[in-house]
């Protein structure tokens, strides 16, 4: 796995920076020449990860979101979105269609959205320490439509 180019950013938990944080990601993903769909595909996933953060993470304070982004093999996007917040018990659950902890009008589908726009979501948790959402997307590229 190459690394061919990379970026760090760290925002405040708030949710006025969800929109710059796919933006930033997309933004950066666009040096590969993604399709439109490709490139809307990862800012969904990331404003689901994000969000996630904001709403779970940080619950009832402003903390930090760590995220870094790679161009790994010249064609595929690598995101990490990490936060030092609460952690998740049961991360399996988490990941299942539906689950929430927050009920009210939280759908409960972060993970599942995450995981359908990306080709691969790796969560790793620790209770009372954070969580890391890594995601990867393969980018065929408008030269290869």
């Amino acid at each position: 796995m190459k690394i061919n180019n990379e970026f760090r950013m760290t925002i405040d938990s708030k949710s006025v920076n969800e929109s710059f944080a796919r933006a930033t990601v997309a933004a950066f993903a666009a040096q590969l020449d993604p399709t439109v769909d490709e490139i809307s595909d990862i800012k969904t996933a990331v404003s689901e990860a994000v969000t996630n953060c904001i709403v779970h993470a940080y619950p009832q304070s402003v903390g930090k979101i760590y995220i870094y982004a790679a161009i790994i093999d010249s064609d595929t996007v690598k995101v990490t979105v990490r936060d030092k917040g609460c952690g998740i018990i049961d991360i399996k659950q988490a990941m299942e269609p539906l689950f929430t902890t927050l009920g009210g009008e939280r759908a409960g589908l972060g993970f599942a959205v995450m995981e359908s726009f990306t080709d691969k979501v790796r969560v790793r948790s620790t209770v009372g320490k954070g969580t890391t959402v890594t995601m990867y997307k393969h980018i065929s590229g408008r030269s290869n439509e």
